[in-house]
């Protein structure tokens, strides 16, 4: 049987969003909220993540064995990024999958970290105590709720997928917690890239799948957190908001 596994495996997260923009403004001005007047999952790119997401499609587009395959998170900003990805490679399948939607914040949605202090202290002393891992704001997810839909993706990925060369669109979260998978990581290693640095807009992190002496595929981490595109590189924190 051939491994469930696909042969290449990219993973991206998009570029620079209006959200990450405002959240910026907001965080610098040292406010409560983000001024944002649209759903989290309508945040387009800003004029720079277009020219970001342009220049990484043309680099996809010109690799020899380019993707076949483009699975994306269903909101605006992604699909965005993934449609010039796309749209740079010949016969490549594009295909939005729910699953790799953003982390969902519940009650602290478009809250700065000033923010999450001064309306839901309750929730900013949970936060302290559990970690970033494990906790669940009201109506939100935790990294291990993420993880758990994840894990589903890949199962599916594995059936449909396999032998093939897939991107991943999505979003920070998304990201780190594909490589807590992937690489059988556990929490404080994960969390010790995150707080090595925040996930670049539009970078890639790139998989292949070595064959071991027991005949089993397993990923092996060739690139991590690399913008390969000429566009300027921004980053911006995995905050409490329609950011991500």
């Amino acid at each position: 049987m051939p491994p469930a596994w696909p042969e290449r495996l990219w993973i991206v997260r998009h570029g620079q969003s209006a959200g990450n923009v405002a959240a910026d403004l907001a965080e610098a001005a040292n406010a409560s909220r983000i001024a944002l007047d649209m759903r989290d999952a309508d945040v387009p790119l800003s004029t720079l993540g277009m020219t970001q997401a342009a220049a990484l499609g043309s680099w996809f587009g010109g690799l020899a064995s380019p993707p076949e395959v483009v699975l994306v998170s269903p909101f605006l900003r992604a699909r965005q990024t993934a449609e010039a990805i796309a749209g740079s490679i010949d016969a490549c399948h594009l295909a939005s999958d729910e699953r790799l939607r953003e982390r969902e914040f519940g009650i602290l949605d478009r809250l700065t970290r000033s923010g999450v202090a001064a309306l839901h202290p309750d929730q900013a002393a949970a936060l302290t105590m559990l970690g970033k891992f494990y906790h669940r704001p009201p109506g939100g997810e935790s990294w291990t709720d993420v993880i758990l839909r994840l894990r589903a993706l890949l199962d599916t990925v594995g059936l449909h997928h396999s032998g093939q060369r897939i991107v991943i669109v999505a979003h920070q979260v998304v990201v780190l917690c594909l490589r807590y998978i992937l690489e059988s990581l556990d929490e404080a290693a994960i969390l010790a890239v995150d707080r090595a640095g925040d996930v670049a807009n539009c970078s890639v992190t790139e998989y292949d799948f070595m064959v071991h002496a027991d005949g089993r595929s397993r990923p092996r981490l060739l690139r991590y957190n690399e913008v390969p595109a000429a566009a300027p590189v921004t980053t911006a924190a995995d905050k409490p908001v329609a950011a991500g």
